[in-house]
Formats: C-alpha cells, sequence, structure tokens
C-alpha cells in the first residue's frame, strides 16, 4: 500500500503513521465496523469523487442497522472526505471510510464502547488489475456460500461479514483463480468475494437480486443504468450455476474492480474467452464518464 500523508480520525487530520486505535478495541475482537469504499478520478477538469453522496448515504445505513449512531451529518463526511483528499494532494485515489466501535468493554455488548470514525484516501489501481480488466479474469465457484439474510443482515456492508469474502478469495487465489463466485445456500449466484456479478444472455443483461443475498452495489446500479439506456434488457433474477457457463459474457463490477470481465467459470471458457461486445460497451460507457471523456448527465461525478 502506497501511503498518503493524513489520515482522519474523528475529526481530526492525523499523520499516516499516527493513526492507531488500542488492541482491546472492540472492532479488534469482533469485527464491529461498516463501512464503504468509493473512488475519486483525475480528470482533465479536475478531481471528482464518484457517487460519493451514494456511498456516504450507505454507511448511514449499515450503521443504522448495527445501531451505530454515527455523530456527524452527511454532509459533513462529504466535506471531510473532501478535505482530506486535498491535504493528501491526490488527484485519483480511493476512499475507505470506516465506522467502528472503539475501547471500553470486551463482551458482546458493543453498546458501551465509543463509536469512532475514520477516513482514508490512498492511491490503489483496479482490484482485479488493469490486464484483467483489458483481457478478463479466470473465476471459479467458491465451496463458501453466501451469508443468507436470517443470519446477518447482507443489505449492510459490515467489516465483520468480510470473513466470508476473505475465505472465497483465498480459496480463489489458492486455487490459481483471480476470484470466487459464491452460491447462496439454494445453489444460485449471489456475488463475489467483493464483486457484484452480471451475465450476458442472448443480448439481455442478467444480474442476481437482493433476495440471493447480495449486497446491491452503487457500482451495478449504475451499469443497469446504462445498460437500459443503451437498449438492454435488465433482468434481476435469480442464476443457477450451470447459468454461468452457458453465458454468452460475464463480469464483475464494485468500486475497486469498476468493471472486470471473466474470461473463465471454473475452466469453462466463457463465450469466446475474452470480453464480449456488450461487457465493452458497458465498460466504455463506465469509463467515458469517470475519466470525463464524456458528459455526466447523471450527477455521478462530485467535484472535490
Amino acid at each position: 500500500m502506497k501511503e498518503a500523508k493524513y489520515i482522519w480520525m474523528d475529526g481530526e487530520l492525523v499523520p499516516w503513521q499516527d493513526a492507531k486505535i488500542h488492541v482491546m478495541s472492540h472492532v479488534v475482537h469482533y469485527g464491529s465496523s461498516v463501512f464503504e469504499g468509493t473512488r475519486c478520478y483525475g480528470t482533465a477538469k479536475g478531481s471528482f469523487c464518484f457517487r460519493l453522496t451514494e456511498h456516504v448515504k450507505r454507511l448511514f445505513y449499515s450503521a443504522k442497522i448495527y445501531r451505530m449512531d454515527i455523530p456527524y451529518s452527511q454532509q459533513d463526511i462529504i466535506n471531510a472526505t473532501n478535505k482530506l483528499i486535498r491535504e493528501n494532494r491526490l488527484a485519483a485515489c480511493y476512499i475507505r471510510h470506516v465506522v467502528y466501535r472503539g475501547y471500553a468493554e470486551t463482551g458482546l455488548n458493543p453498546l458501551t464502547c465509543p463509536l469512532q470514525m475514520m477516513i482514508a484516501t490512498y492511491e490503489w489501481p483496479p482490484l482485479l488489475g488493469e490486464e484483467g480488466q483489458k483481457s478478463g479474469i479466470d473465476a471459479c465457484v467458491s465451496s463458501w456460500q453466501r451469508l443468507v439474510h436470517d443470519t446477518m443482515p447482507v443489505l449492510a456492508k459490515a467489516g465483520g461479514h468480510y470473513l466470508n469474502s476473505q475465505l472465497i478469495k483465498m480459496e480463489a487465489v489458492a486455487n490459481g483463480y483471480a476470484d470466487g463466485i459464491a452460491l447462496t445456500t439454494g445453489g444460485f449466484v449471489a456475488e463475489g468475494s467483493g464483486e457484484n456479478v452480471f451475465i450476458v444472455k442472448d443480448g439481455g443483461l442478467l444480474t442476481p437480486p437482493s433476495s440471493a443475498g447480495i449486497l446491491p452495489g452503487v457500482t451495478r446500479h449504475s451499469i443497469i443504468r446504462l445498460a437500459k439506456e443503451r437498449g438492454l434488457k435488465v433482468s434481476r433474477q435469480m442464476i443457477p450455476r450451470e447459468g454461468l457457463y452457458i453465458a454468452d459474457e460475464a463480469f464483475f463490477s464494485g468500486t475497486a474492480a469498476e468493471i472486470a470481465p471473466i474470461r473463465s467459470i471454473d475452466r469453462i471458457v466463457i463465450g469466446d474467452g475474452k470480453p464480449g461486445p456488450v461487457t465493452k460497451m458497458l465498460q466504455d460507457a463506465f469509463n467515458g464518464i469517470i475519466t470525463g471523456r464524456d458528459k455526466d448527465t447523471h450527477g455521478w461525478m462530485e467535484p472535490v
């Protein structure tokens, strides 16, 4: 990781190396945090955050589910984020917001622990690599299933939930894949370790619904919008595992991954084994907005 100059902690800019918490903080022992990740892009017209307001709004939703009363307004956090980007002198960066339970008690009841918050901005390339975005990546179906709604609140983007994601990712990498795709307990496609999944079939775009235990991504929502504007039929529907293998195209989406084509799943070639025309069309439309090449008619790019 390439370190930046400052991290925002509880309302103050702190030197990167001094941004520390106590080892007995509740979050260390129980994963009691909610978080967000978004990106800032450098363009010819300046730096812009991609849908920062939507990401901050989702941070508050996640916090509400876990009974975390964030002591800042959404606008406070947006302002702090933009200030941090400027102070770190980053034209483009990844942005991480974390709300977490601090140091007081170590029991399971977290409500006596102070609620703390940090914001970090730092340089981070696409999650699955620039070459992966260009040529496609190899994925597998994971042996680990995704969380289900009656066990944990999957609509919350919470730190502890991502232990499941780590198992999916580690298994995939250990077996020579770039990432894994988790299924629901019923055997339907859910999502990647940290990305949403799309497939193209017979000219239409399919993606699992919220009922599949996915986190409905901000980038996912953007892609659905872009696809509909280009005349594609978009269906949110349950997809069986074998539906992945017979897809014409497949790709991951997410803030960290952006749009990453999938060229094979479980060593089965998807389509022609390279990014297909629909994937490339959506990639081009998305990239046109985030780079400033094309006019942002949606108001997604928020100036720093």
